[in-house]
C-alpha cells in the first residue's frame, strides 16, 4: 500500500480542530448573503484571496469577519455540517471540535443560539455519516478571567452537550496560570480539561497546563522539546499533544515543514497526534496535513499508523471505542 493510500486508509480522530476555523469562502459568502451581512468583500474571490494573510493579525481580522455573519442557529448548523462532510472525505471517524461562545456572544448572539446548531450537527452527522463527536467550549484567553468565569456560567446548564473546557487565541502575555480558577471551577463541575500551550508561548505554559489547570490534554505544546524534563513527564504520563504541522508553518511556528519536530516526539515517545486546527485558513484538512508530513519527514507505515493510534488514545471515546478503532488500524 502506498503512503497515500495508507494516509487516506486510516481511520483517525481529530482533537484540535476550532470549527470557526473551517469556514470556507463559499460558505461564509452564501451566509452572509442569506442573513443580509455585509463583509469587506465583494465577491468569493476576494474572500479567498483575504485568506492569503501574511500575519497573525491579518488572519484574525478575517476571522472575526467571518464570525460575524454566524447569527442563527442554522448558520452554526451549516457550519459544522460542511466541516463533518470534510470529515467523511478524509475518513474522520471522531472529533473533538472547540467552539469560542464568547467570539458570538459579545455580538448579541445567544449561547443557546450557537450550541443548539452545533449539536444538532453533530447529531445528524452520527446518525447519518456514522461519525462521532463531542464539543469543547473554549475560552479566548485575550480576554478577562472574569469574562471566562462568566462564560463558564453560562456553559453550567448543558454540561450534558459539552464534554470538555479549553483555552485558546493569542497564547503570549496570556499564560495558564491566568485562568487557574475558572478551570478549578470548571473541573469541580465536572468538565474535562484542555488547553494550548507551548506552540506561540514558552515551554512554561505548557508547565502550567499541566500544573495549575491540571489538563487532560495538550493542545499544540511542540516547544515542550525546549525542556527536557518537560519531554521526560509528558513521555513518562502520556500526556497526549494535539500538533497541527499546516498551522505551524503558515504561523512561522517551523519555516520549513522538514523543520518541523513531531517525527522527533513520537521517536522520544510522546503521544503526538495530527489535527488540523483552522483549515480553511492554514491550507488543509486532516490528510492534508498528514501527507505534509508524511512527504517532508519521510514517516514510515508504523510511524503513521501510530499517529492514527494515538488519536485514539488521546480521544475522550469510550475505551471500548477506542479499542475497536485501533484494532482496524492494526489490521491494515
Amino acid at each position: 500500500m502506498s503512503q497515500l493510500d495508507l494516509i487516506r486508509a486510516l481511520p483517525k480522530a481529530e482533537l484540535h480542530v476550532h470549527i470557526e476555523g473551517t469556514f470556507e469562502p463559499e460558505l461564509m459568502f452564501a451566509i452572509a448573503k442569506r442573513n443580509q451581512v455585509v463583509i469587506p468583500y465583494e465577491t468569493i474571490e476576494d474572500v479567498k484571496q483575504a485568506y492569503n494573510f501574511h500575519n497573525l493579525q491579518s488572519f484574525l481580522d478575517i476571522y472575526y469577519a467571518g464570525a460575524n455573519v454566524l447569527i442563527h442557529e442554522q448558520d452554526f448548523y451549516d457550519l459544522a455540517w460542511a466541516y463533518f462532510e470534510k470529515c467523511q472525505q478524509d475518513n474522520v471517524v471522531h472529533t473533538e471540535m472547540f467552539f469560542d461562545p464568547q467570539t458570538h456572544t459579545v455580538r448579541g448572539i445567544a449561547f443557546e443560539t450557537v450550541l443548539n446548531g452545533l449539536v444538532h450537527a453533530c447529531e445528524d452527522a452520527k446518525a447519518k455519516l456514522g461519525i462521532s463527536s463531542e464539543l469543547i467550549m473554549c475560552f479566548l484567553r485575550h480576554l478577562s478571567e472574569a469574562d471566562a468565569m462568566e462564560t463558564l456560567e453560562q456553559a453550567l446548564p448543558f454540561k450534558d452537550k459539552i464534554i470538555a473546557v479549553g483555552l485558546d487565541s493569542s497564547e503570549v502575555g496570556h499564560p495558564p496560570e491566568k485562568f487557574e480558577r475558572v478551570f478549578a471551577k470548571a473541573r469541580e463541575a465536572g468538565f474535562l480539561i484542555v488547553a494550548h500551550a507551548g506552540e506561540e508561548g514558552p515551554a512554561d505554559y505548557v508547565w502550567q497546563a499541566l500544573d495549575l489547570l491540571k489538563v487532560n490534554r495538550i493542545d499544540h505544546g511542540v516547544r515542550s522539546e525546549e525542556d527536557p524534563a518537560l519531554m521526560q513527564r509528558l513521555a513518562q504520563e502520556r500526556m497526549p499533544l494535539t500538533v497541527c504541522p499546516l498551522s505551524n508553518l503558515k504561523l512561522c511556528v517551523v519555516k520549513d515543514m522538514r523543520e518541523h519536530n513531531i517525527q522527533r516526539l513520537l521517536e522520544q515517545g510522546l503521544c503526538v497526534t495530527v489535527n488540523s486546527d483552522d483549515p480553511a485558513y492554514f491550507g488543509g484538512y486532516m490528510n492534508d496535513n498528514f501527507i505534509a508530513v508524511a512527504d517532508a519527514l519521510d514517516l514510515s507505515e508504523g510511524e503513521l499508523k501510530k499517529l492514527a493510534i494515538n488519536s485514539f488514545e488521546a480521544s475522550f471515546l469510550e475505551d471500548a471505542e477506542k479499542e475497536k478503532w485501533i484494532n482496524q488500524i492494526h489490521a491494515l
